[in-house]
């Protein structure tokens, strides 16, 4: 016989977390770095897929931003200026990040008001 008979069950595939909640980041290897971090004495199932999700889309945004950076540089590859130009800019990420340091990432491009030349009027 084929062995699908009454008596035998089909096995379902098993499916990890990551996909049942649609992201990319892995769910499984979160959970298990908050357990072994001692943050709390019990993690519960939903904390490492919101975080999961939170920071899935933390990166999509600061890609996209990046992105648009080195297209704009005329660039095909995102490189550590484009991620600082991308950060730098924009006012919610720049606060999240004011701290964190981007190597090879350079100074955004500032000129003081009072450097510049005056204007003259010529008539």
């Amino acid at each position: 016989m084929s062995g699908r008979g009454e008596g035998s069950k089909m096995q379902k595939k098993s499916k990890s977390r990551s996909s049942k909640a649609g992201l990319q980041f892995p769910v499984a290897r979160i959970h298990r770095l908050l357990k072994k971090g001692n943050y709390a004495e019990r993690v519960g199932t939903g904390a490492p897929v919101y975080l999961a999700s939170v920071i899935e889309y933390l990166t999509a945004e600061i890609l996209e931003l990046a992105g648009n950076a080195a297209r704009d540089n005329k660039k095909s590859r995102i490189i550590n200026r484009h991620l600082q130009l991308a950060i730098r800019n924009d006012e919610e990420l720049n606060k999240l990040l004011s701290t964190v340091t981007i190597a090879q990432g350079g100074v955004m491009p500032n000129i003081q008001a009072v450097l510049l030349p005056k204007k003259t009027d010529k008539k």
